[in-house]
C-alpha cells in the first residue's frame, strides 16, 4: 500500500492558513527571518515529504495581475541581498520541477513566475511578484533536503501605496480556497 506524501503547509498569518485532512499546517510569522526560523522549526517537528508555502503577495502594475490571481513560484529569490556573489550566500531557489509541473497542471489558469522575497512592503524593484516569507521557508526546506514550492494570491499592485485599495479579503479567500487542491 502506498501512503500519500506528508505535506507541510506554511503561511505567515492565520488568515492565509487553512486546516485540512492529509496535511500539517504551521505559521511562520511575517518577514524572511521569522519565516526561516519558524519554517525550520516546523520542518524539524513535522518531518514532511514536501513543503507548500502559501500566502498573499503584491504584483507590479506592469505584470497586469488582477487581485485574486494565483501565482505559482517557479523560483524564490531573496531580493534584499542584491548582487551579492553566489559563493557568499544562496540568493535563489528554483522550484523542484515535479512540484512545479504538478501544481501548474492542477491550476492551469494560474500565472507561473519567480517570486521575490523582501523584508519590507514594496521593498524591491525586481521581478513581477513580491512577498515577504517564501525564500525563508524554501531555504529552510532546501537545507533539510525537502522539496518545496511557494504559491501566492495577489492582493495589490506593488506601486499602490494606499492600502485601503488593496484586496486583502479576496487574496486571503483565494489562497485558502486553493490550498486543499494544492496539497493534492
Amino acid at each position: 500500500m502506498v501512503t500519500a506524501p506528508r505535506v507541510l503547509v506554511v503561511a505567515a498569518t492565520a488568515k492565509e492558513l487553512t486546516a485540512g485532512d492529509g496535511w500539517c499546517g504551521a505559521l511562520c510569522g511575517v518577514g524572511p527571518v521569522e519565516a526561516a526560523v519558524n519554517g525550520a522549526r516546523a520542518i524539524a517537528e513535522y518531518r514532511p515529504d514536501a513543503v507548500l508555502q502559501v500566502g498573499i503577495a503584491g504584483a507590479r502594475r506592469s505584470a497586469a495581475m488582477a487581485p485574486g490571481t494565483l501565482v505559482i513560484g517557479s523560483a524564490s529569490y531573496y531580493a534584499d541581498l542584491g548582487p551579492l556573489p553566489a559563493a557568499w550566500a544562496v540568493r535563489q531557489i528554483d522550484t523542484t520541477p515535479a512540484l512545479l509541473q504538478a501544481v501548474s497542471t492542477a491550476f492551469p489558469a494560474a500565472r507561473v513566475s519567480p517570486i521575490a522575497t523582501t523584508s519590507r512592503v514594496a521593498g524591491t524593484h525586481e521581478g513581477e511578484v513580491e512577498a515577504m516569507e517564501g525564500f525563508g521557508v524554501l531555504r529552510a526546506a532546501q537545507a533539510a533536503g525537502i522539496p518545496a514550492i511557494e504559491v501566492r494570491a495577489i492582493s495589490n499592485e506593488i506601486e499602490e501605496a494606499d492600502r485601503t485599495r488593496w484586496h486583502f479579503d479576496l487574496a486571503f479567500r483565494t489562497i485558502t480556497d486553493a490550498t486543499p487542491a494544492l496539497v493534492q
